[in-house]
Order: structure tokens, then sequence, then C-alpha cells
């Protein structure tokens, strides 16, 4: 089948209303509300981590874990998952997965869920920090690889 289902859309257009709902942030303004008790979450594959980096301080949630460990229902989530005014701003490479994944976590209840625009390539072109995977700044999540 080659035509569209009624009802369905293009990746586009549910990136787009993903984005219609989340006030992103830019890397810069991400690091800030670090000190004001907002978690990061870096959701990229431990491939991607290992070629590239990881953000110290960072919680590595893959992508296929993240509603799990972070909905405070969940018999799986984290230990510190335990309400919804969390602020997670959810990190991937380039900043599309991670704008659904944030998208995802309002869908749970976590209203200030964000992302950061242009992702782990943004953040690192702002010379913000960074560390390799053997410096282990990194919180790694159950069930998510580590990338040394």
């Amino acid at each position: 089948m080659t035509s569209r289902p009624a009802g369905a859309r293009s990746i586009d257009e549910i990136l787009q209303a993903a984005r219609g709902r989340l006030s992103r942030v830019t890397p810069a303004q991400a690091f800030a509300e670090l000190d004001s008790g907002a978690v990061l979450i870096d959701i990229r594959p431990a491939a991607q981590r290992a070629a590239v980096g990881e953000i110290p301080g960072s919680v590595v949630i893959e992508r296929n874990h993240l509603e799990w460990r972070l909905d405070p229902a969940s018999s799986a989530r984290l230990p510190w998952a335990t309400g919804y005014d969390l602020r997670p701003i959810v990190v991937c490479m380039e900043g599309y997965t991670s704008s659904l994944a944030a998208a995802a976590l309002q869908d749970l209840g976590f209203a200030r869920a964000t992302d950061v625009i242009g992702g782990y390539a943004a953040w690192q072109a702002s010379g913000l920090p960074t560390a390799r995977p053997d410096e282990r700044t990194v919180q790694i999540a159950p069930g998510a690889s580590a990338a040394f």
C-alpha cells in the first residue's frame, strides 16, 4: 500500500505537532537550567555517545526506556522520579527525536518537559562542557548501555 491511510500523519507533521507543544531551549538555556534543578536526559544510543562524547552530569536513558524510567507510577521508574514537577530536558544528536520524546513525557504529565534545539551537535558547537565516555561523567540508567 503506497497511499497514506485516513488519519495518518507524516513524520514531519508529527514532529511539528510535538514541537508546537514544547518551549524548546537552546543549549545555553539548558545548561543554565541545570543549576535550577532541571535534569538533562540524553537519549542517544551508546554508539553515538561513544563516537562524539557525552554531556557531564546528564542522565543517560535510552529512548526505548524513557517513559518507564520517569513515570512515577511505573515499577521501572528511577528512584528520583517520584513526582510530576520534574523539569526534564531531553537531548538527542540533532534535536529531532528529543522533540518527540519530550512530547511523550508531557503526555505522561510532565508539563515542563522540553528538549534542546539542535541536540548534542548544537551543545558541542556552543562550546558547552562535553566529556569522553571513558571519563564516566554521566549517570547511566538501568537498561542503558555505557558508551565505553
